[in-house]
């Protein structure tokens, strides 16, 4: 009779939960036990900002399944079979004796080691807490965890918070600022960057700026932090940040600057690292230079479809696919993960902001000859009374006529036309096959011609030259 099958995924949140559970179901002898350094083990990260805003009205919301059932270390152990181990870190990788050192979170209690066939690493990424002065005070946090929501969420619900400033235009910054407003607070973006929102073009970006002002969030772009100021009476709690052009009063602030892949343990195990990501590196199996250690999530690099290039692009959908992909190897499952497009889309008030491909200047960047097209129309039919302005962008390469990328910015639908779009690049298609794609239509969802098919004839128009316009 075969031994079970041992499994340790080190890591919860999107993709160790997913992992463990896919394993489960295809091999349901399989002995699967996830490492957990903190208390929560599944949850959905992206859902923070609304769950600071007041939408999502409980924590236990971001931890339930469709039917309201909470993903807790008693769900995946009596549902899924798995045992989870909550607080509780994983310390060291003995890969020559395939074998787990773990300890309490805490550091209380004594080392025990873990015999494994297969490890997952799933150790996500880290929010970038900048070297500026001051950074450690009271009333400064990140919204990486619940916990950091929690943090928010305190110091609003007590009316300490009028002056709240971001540092970093990235988009947990963007999406905290519609929240922030609603509660009544004065809002400041810093960005250090001539724009927010590096995943689109400047002027796109620009749409975005002059929409959050409509709603009275101050947006300083080009603007680095100098330092982070105590406040009055009390040097030890956050009363200003200190910029290169003023100081800004702040009862809160919060660092919005990005996240690095948390690879310490891969790296302690002599693990492949990307050279230019600082990622773990994977095949498309998800499996590191250690064939019996896997990958997923937030702490992996990725290969861009488009220039087949090495990228750290972490986001909750990407390592949900990881992680059902790790564990169909781990089962015998043929699958692979090809790589991603950067699609993206986020919330900014009542605008759609969202892309997919290589922005104008990724393309420039990555060696393309570029025609784009920019095409403002309401997102169905104009006559209808809930039409809605969008402004799309299309990136294609002149040679080849292949399509490159979309944006776009407005409150009309562009989530479903950005995705169109990402289909078409998968598929590797050109302009002229998007322009006849045979969208549907009806008045209350699109426009006869849709808003995408209009934007691919603008650049088809201009690529054979019938149409010079302004790129």
């Amino acid at each position: 009779m075969s031994k079970k099958l041992r499994v340790i995924v080190v890591g919860g949140v999107a993709a160790g939960p997913k992992v463990a559970s896919r394993i489960i179901r295809m091999n349901p002898e399989a002995e699967v036990t996830v490492i957990e350094k903190g208390q929560l083990l599944s949850y959905a990260g992206c859902g923070l900002p609304y769950y600071v805003s007041g939408v999502v009205k409980e924590q236990k919301d971001l931890m339930s399944t469709p039917v309201g059932v909470v993903r807790d270390s008693v769900f995946f152990g009596k549902v899924k079979n798995v045992h989870v181990r909550n607080a509780t870190r994983a310390v060291e990788i003995d890969r020559a004796g395939k074998r787990l050192a773990v300890e309490a979170a805490d550091g209380a209690g004594v080392r025990e080691w873990l015999p494994y066939d297969k490890l997952v690493l799933c150790t996500g990424a880290r929010p970038v807490r900048p070297p500026i002065p001051g950074v450690e005070k009271r009333g400064v946090h990140a919204l990486h965890e619940v916990e950091d929501a929690e943090g928010i969420k305190a110091v609003l619900a007590e009316s300490k918070a009028k002056d709240v400033v971001i540092v970093g235009g990235g988009l947990i910054g963007v999406e905290m600022t519609e929240a922030l407003a609603e509660h009544g607070c004065r809002v400041t973006v810093v960005e250090k960057l001539g724009q927010i929102l590096t995943m689109l073009d400047a002027h796109m970006a620009r749409l975005v700026e002059k929409h959050m002002e409509s709603k009275g969030v101050r947006v300083l772009t080009g603007t680095g932090v100098e330092a982070i100021l105590g406040a009055e009476g009390d040097g030890g709690r956050v009363g200003a940040v200190k910029t290169a052009h003023g100081v800004l009063p702040a009862d809160l602030v919060i660092l919005s600057i990005g996240v690095r892949p948390s690879v310490e343990l891969a790296k302690a195990a002599g693990l492949a690292l990307g050279e230019k990501t600082g990622a773990i590196c994977v095949n498309e199996h998800l499996r590191t230079s250690d064939p019996d250690i896997y990958a997923a999530g937030d702490c992996v690099e990725v290969r861009h479809l488009l220039t087949g290039q090495a990228a750290f692009i972490p986001l909750g959908s990407t390592a949900n696919k990881q992680g059902r992909v790790a564990a169909n190897d781990i089962c015998g499952i043929e699958d692979r993960f090809p790589g991603v497009l950067g699609s993206a889309v986020c919330k900014v008030f009542d605008f759609c902001v969202a892309r997919t491909g290589l922005t104008e200047r990724e393309a420039r960047a990555a060696g393309y000859d570029v025609e784009v097209a920019l095409t403002p129309a309401p997102d169905k039919a104009h006559f209808m009374p809930d039409a809605r302005l969008l402004m799309l962008k299309l990136v294609a390469d002149r040679a080849t006529r292949k399509l490159l990328g979309a944006q776009a910015v407005g409150p009309g639908a562009g989530d479903k036309r950005i995705d169109v779009v990402a289909m078409a690049l998968t598929a590797g298609m050109t302009v002229d096959q998007l322009a006849h794609a045979d969208l549907c239509y009806a008045p209350p969802y699109a426009p006869a011609v849709d808003n995408i098919l209009t934007a691919a004839d603008v650049l088809r128009n201009k690529l054979d030259g019938r149409f010079r316009g302004v790129s």
